[in-house]
């Protein structure tokens, strides 16, 4: 994994023309999948069936993330359809270690999200059986919010835990992703980068995620 990477999220793609949509991304170092049911959050976006097709026709690697309720009963069969990587909430699952070494021993790298409310502390003891921590920096369920700024101090908690214990878990941030915004947030120690409106919103998505790399850099 580059010490920076830009996940472009279909949040804000064009739905009606999704396969073309994933090839504007393809410098992308993966596309970023928002899985919701409308329970777990208040919104309904996609499913397996769409994931299986995505994962078939895309120029860059899946990287799912679930925002939905029953993650140990669904989490498992997103991995099965052959994605790089399935990051579930800590708030929807019930089993966090098992789930994350379910997703692994299916060939996925395990991720776990944790909304702006809840806190990390109680999940650092777990590090070590994940492959990415996702901090939200918004509220999820909706793209095109405003990066809360209030999760920068969350940010560089879990980094610090990362490094302290020297592991190799990515910190992913999910939400209002800029130039300006990516800035901060790699400052507190994000290595991974969620980014919907600031890149499927510009002209040219390449030069969107290049300026996107190189600001974080």
């Amino acid at each position: 994994m580059r010490s920076c990477c830009i996940h472009p999220s279909i949040l804000s793609a064009d739905f009606v023309n999704l396969q073309s949509e994933l090839d504007r991304i393809s410098s992308a170092d993966s596309v970023h999948v928002d899985v919701m049911d409308n329970s777990f959050v208040p919104n309904l976006t996609l499913g397996l069936p769409v994931v299986k097709r995505i994962q078939a026709v895309s120029p860059v690697p899946l990287d799912v993330h679930l925002m939905i309720d029953d993650a140990d009963r669904w989490a498992p069969e997103y991995a099965a359809v052959g994605v790089a990587s399935v990051t579930f909430h800590a708030e929807a699952a019930q089993a966090p270690i098992r789930l994350a070494r379910e997703l692994r021993s299916g060939g996925a790298r395990a991720g776990m999200a944790l909304r702006p409310v809840t806190a990390v502390e109680p999940y650092l003891d777990m590090l070590g059986e994940l492959d990415m921590l996702l901090i939200m920096t918004v509220e999820p369920g909706f793209g095109g919010q405003s990066f809360l700024d209030v999760m920068l101090p969350k940010i560089r908690r879990a980094a610090e835990a990362v490094r302290g214990a020297d592991l190799p878990v990515a910190i992913q941030v999910d939400g209002g992703i800029t130039e300006e915004t990516i800035v901060r947030a790699a400052e507190a120690g994000a290595t991974v980068f969620v980014a919907g409106s600031s890149v499927y919103g510009a002209d040219d998505p390449t030069a969107a995620i290049t300026a996107l790399r190189r600001a974080a850099s």
